[in-house]
């Protein structure tokens, strides 16, 4: 094996196998959907922190969704958008590593903070009367700071497993960023442990939190459903519409890659579904939120309307 490793000091990202004038149209394509998931979550926390209405356990844990939004793509796509202009580019170890921390670290907050928002719908349309007691803000905030931990330390684990591990020669990564398995592939050593780690990882915040978010949404939708006021089961409808399109759409993907059979899905296939996973994702998000939330919408009203009177 001594022949076969060398002291790593870079990894090389092949990206995309396209043509030069296919990346430079992604390139283009995709820096158009960074900057719009930079502004778009720039405006929910802007929002949020303007409007003194919004300062409600809801739209706390949806401030926290979108600074993880924001985190989750800035730690992944400006080295996309580097390797679309300049394909098989190298990044350095600490770098790869770095950037690997941090993707594990967002993702697995984001599934838990997912589950929170949930909880919080459930109280409120299951419980409205004693809501405020419920979520009150120390509450919430021990629920956000857990989630936020949480993150840290399972990504710090898949860390500690993972430094250890001699690298071969070739240091070419499968990848448009330094996804946890495509850098395991390169080690020259028995990976099942880390393997293993990352499919209870991924069962530990995927399947079972979103069990528990079905769960809480069945809950909610009888609640919804013995509601007397058509205007009620409306507002609730379409609060909880875009959360579950959020959950949808960020499990839903997450599940495929990391829990779902390992030779259903090509490889090329589990790189597009996380580049949805990664760029994609955070873009809708808070445009789910705008258009399908009229308490955004109205909030948004009323900051613009301050604007044009000043």
């Amino acid at each position: 094996m001594g022949d076969n490793t060398t002291s790593v000091t870079e990894f090389i990202l092949l990206g995309f196998p396209l043509d030069t004038k296919t990346l430079t149209l992604l390139f283009g394509l995709f820096s158009l959907f960074y900057v719009l998931t930079l502004l778009g979550n720039g405006v929910i926390l802007g929002l949020i922190s303007l409007d003194s209405r919004l300062h409600t356990p809801m739209y706390f844990f949806l401030s926290h969704l979108a600074i993880v939004d924001l985190a989750y793509a800035c730690s992944t796509v400006p080295q996309m958008l580097l390797n679309l202009l300049s394909p098989a580019q190298p990044i350095s170890f600490a770098g790869c590593i770095t950037q690997t921390f941090l993707f594990l670290t967002f993702a697995v907050t984001e599934c838990l903070l997912l589950v929170v928002m949930s909880y919080d719908r459930y109280v409120a349309i299951c419980h409205p009367l004693r809501y405020s007691v419920i979520m009150n803000w120390r509450v919430c905030i021990m629920l956000v700071v857990t989630s936020w931990t949480i993150g840290v330390l399972l990504s710090l684990v898949h860390l500690v497993l993972l430094l250890p591990l001699p690298f071969c020669i070739a240091q070419k990564i499968d990848h448009f960023f330094c996804e946890i398995m495509a850098v395991l592939k390169l080690a020259c050593a028995d990976t099942r442990i880390n393997e293993i780690m990352v499919l209870a990882g991924a069962i530990s915040v995927l399947v079972g939190p979103f069990s528990s978010i079905i769960i809480s949404y069945m809950c909610i939708l009888c609640a919804i459903l013995r509601l007397q006021s058509g205007e009620g089961q409306r507002k609730a409808f379409s609060t909880c519409s875009s959360h579950l399109c959020v959950v949808g759409l960020f499990y839903g993907t997450a599940i495929i890659m990391y829990v779902g059979p390992r030779y259903g899905n090509p490889k090329e296939q589990k790189k597009y579904l996380l580049l949805f996973h990664s760029l994609f994702n955070p873009m809708l998000n808070p445009l789910i939120y705008t258009l399908k939330n009229s308490e955004v919408k109205n909030a948004m009203k009323r900051v613009l309307g301050i604007k044009r009177v000043l």
